[in-house]
């Protein structure tokens, strides 16, 4: 992997990491907390027609399979260590199937739309990152061109 994709994914991976354990901390302590802080979680209301009836498990998931993923594959990507490219895939991924399964289940917020522009980000350079998207060599074009024919 070429040194400023892993290192971009890893600082993305790593903020992408804190912020969900910030976030779901959040939605635990508020979902929690005996009177409710009302700029800690969102109104329960947005948990009608979901499976939820409090922001405790949302706010687990959230901190620790996206925030966990997240924070693995920055490390794993920082250390170099070999399944590093498999985490970020999973990172980027969930974070995006997250997003979709929000979207489907509580109203659009802006943050959505930011967090899926950021797993898209995530899944987008690590493909970069894996040669997905190098011009093939003179010789190999010319084979697919005879090929073809």
């Amino acid at each position: 992997m070429v040194p400023w994709t892993r290192i971009t994914l890893g600082v993305l991976t790593a903020l992408g990491g804190v912020t969900a354990l910030a976030g779901g901390a959040t939605l635990v302590w508020g979902s929690l907390s005996v009177s409710r802080v009302e700029w800690a979680t969102p109104p329960e209301t947005m948990l009608v027609g979901s499976p939820f009836t409090s922001y405790l498990i949302p706010g687990l998931l959230l901190a620790l399979v996206i925030g966990g993923t997240q924070i693995t594959a920055a490390a794993m990507l920082l250390r170099r260590a070999r399944g590093a490219a498999l985490a970020t895939a999973v990172a980027g991924y969930g974070l995006l199937i997250w997003i979709f399964v929000q979207m489907i289940v509580i109203p659009f917020s802006p943050l959505q739309a930011i967090y899926f522009a950021w797993g898209a980000a995530e899944v987008g350079l690590l493909l970069v990152a894996l040669g997905l998207f190098r011009r093939p060599a003179a010789d190999t074009a010319e084979r697919w061109t005879t090929a073809s024919r």
